[in-house]
């Protein structure tokens, strides 16, 4: 312990650095929109809870593959139906091509009243790289 504090003392700066990217990162974390969940967490929450699936990329990238039982709403409808998406009560699970995206659209949806918001950890392309199935 005495070693750290005199590598604190000695290295101030890197340590004032790390300490506001470690504060940095944790606000950045909480101002996410949902829960990060794995495509196993998707497949439970969909059976046990009948939580939507909402995937927000284009038509076209949709209908080349897309989760079964997924609806499309392309992330620029997403703020005009967060009320209307919040309103139906179930859980919902955001979808998008990397996992990017999907927060802000929880974060929408959770503003418009509704809590039980995720989002696919890693977008559709986690769901290929597990070879789980596509509708196309």
């Amino acid at each position: 312990m005495d070693r750290v504090i005199e590598f604190a003392s000695n290295h101030l700066y890197l340590v004032t650095a790390f300490v506001a990217l470690l504060a940095a990162f944790v606000f950045t974390e909480m101002q996410r929109g949902g829960k990060r969940i794995s495509p196993a967490d998707l497949t439970r929450l969909v059976n046990a809870q009948q939580a939507r699936v909402i995937d927000l990329r284009n038509a076209p990238e949709f209908r080349d593959g897309h989760i079964t039982g997924s609806e499309n709403l392309p992330f620029s409808q997403v703020a005009k139906e967060a009320e209307k998406l919040a309103s139906a009560g179930k859980p919902i699970i955001f979808v998008c091509a990397m996992g990017q995206t999907s927060g802000n659209a929880a974060r929408s949806v959770k503003q418009a009243g509704l809590n039980d918001v995720h989002i696919l950890s890693g977008g559709i392309s986690t769901w290929r790289q597990q070879g789980l199935p596509l509708v196309r």
